[in-house]
């Protein structure tokens, strides 16, 4: 693939993980193992208040086809295709999910090195349709995305912005809800390996003249132990501790604090991620 403009939906993206990747407010356990002929499995089982699911995942790679299927524990059963190869420099993606028909899914990427489009077909009898370009360079990009409901005949979205990429730095304004809402955010790191960053974020929706401000920030305490926190203007404060007990299987423990209430109980989460 070419080394363009990335993918509209990747616009904001970094700012978007550090403020909420990881943040977990439930208990999780995955397991990952992976055998030598290249299938990966992926077992998680969630408790989120009294309630406890699970899910098993497959993924094989051949070639340049990859083959994903997961099955939960409400008989539900997601399965994707991806391919790397039907054309030069396209991604196609399949996906749909049993027993919900009408969930199929065709998406093609097309990567050029000033340009990035992709199309998005929902697979029933009423499809709606999701298109997104960005065009520019690795350093800034111009972007926007729309979708069309074929069976109302009108737009369900649209969005534009604009993304600019620096080696320690990456800053984006993304106006969305079709022209409601305007948002911009800034990440820089503060080393070569991007283990210590600070990011800020502010969205404005128009019709309710409502603003939402975050800060927040990723520390490496070690090789092995890193820390993040974050807070917002109406008082809601996150913090996580990530350490790494094994080689490859990491701990993370999780909290919010809603700082204009400290009458609430604050809410705690725990996930460990295992890979033998």
């Amino acid at each position: 693939m070419s080394k363009g403009p990335g993918l509209f939906s990747d616009f904001g993206k970094k700012a978007k993980d550090l403020l909420t990747k990881d943040y977990i407010t439930d208990q999780k356990v995955t397991v990952f193992t992976c055998s030598d002929g290249g299938v990966a499995l992926t077992s998680t089982a969630l408790k989120k208040g009294g309630l406890s699911t699970g899910d098993v995942g497959v993924q094989y790679k051949y070639k340049d086809t990859v083959f994903d299927v997961k099955v939960d524990t409400e008989s539900n059963i997601s399965t994707t295709f991806t391919f790397t190869g039907i054309l030069p420099s396209t991604k196609t993606i399949a996906s749909f999910k049993v027993p919900d028909y009408n969930s199929g899914k065709l998406e093609v990427q097309y990567f050029h090195d000033h340009a990035n489009l992709t199309t998005a077909v929902a697979m029933n009898q009423t499809p709606a349709i999701d298109v997104s370009a960005a065009i520019g360079t690795p350093a800034i990009a111009f972007g926007a995305e729309a979708g069309y409901d074929t069976t109302l005949g009108s737009f369900t979205k649209y969005t534009a912005g604009i993304s600019v990429t620096k080696p320690d730095s990456c800053a984006s304004i993304i106006l969305g809800d079709k022209g409601d809402s305007i948002k911009a955010s800034y990440v820089h790191h503060f080393d070569q390996l991007k283990k210590s960053a600070a990011v800020a974020e502010i969205t404005r929706r128009f019709s309710t003249n409502e603003n939402t401000f975050t800060v927040g920030g990723l520390y490496a305490v070690d090789h092995l132990t890193v820390v993040k926190a974050k807070l917002n203007n109406h008082g809601r404060l996150g913090a996580l501790l990530q350490h790494e007990v094994i080689p490859k299987s990491v701990l993370t423990i999780s909290s919010e604090v809603d700082t204009k209430n400290l009458d609430k109980n604050p809410r705690f989460g725990l996930a460990l991620a295992l890979k033998p």
